[in-house]
């Protein structure tokens, strides 16, 4: 297995040492390297953004509300999920470049909008 194509399971490349940024070249890399920028459309990646979303909901379809609770102390449900949670990543990464968006930019000006949206004082406890 080339150096390349190793799987990256270190805890040096978890969540609390990989931007955004990495993971988005990521994507990049894997598109270019397959010519599939062709392909990634907006309207493309879009769509395979919410099939891979509905691919995550069926691993939680029918479970009751505590049992979906329960799936994080089951280490292969996890993986399962995890294995959905990335597909939609990627898509949304990939839409992200397809589209110049700077998604950290985008998240936090669109968290400053739910902050006022449902203030803590009004909504705490309450989904409504």
């Amino acid at each position: 297995m080339t150096e390349q194509n190793k799987p990256t399971t270190s805890a040096n490349n978890g969540d609390k040492n990989t931007t955004l940024a990495e993971l988005r070249e990521i994507v990049r890399e894997f598109v270019a390297e397959r010519d599939w920028q062709q392909f990634h459309s907006p309207k493309n990646l879009s769509m395979s953004l919410t099939i891979e979303a509905g691919e995550l909901m069926e691993h939680f379809q029918w479970l009751t509300n505590e049992e979906s609770n329960q799936v994080a102390c089951d280490p292969e449900a996890v993986a399962a999920a995890g294995e959905e949670i990335a597909d939609v990543l990627c898509y949304l990464l990939g839409l992200a470049n397809q589209l110049n968006l700077d998604l950290a930019g985008a998240f936090r000006d669109k968290m400053a909008k739910n902050r006022l949206k449902y203030p803590a004082e009004q909504f705490r406890g309450r989904y409504r």
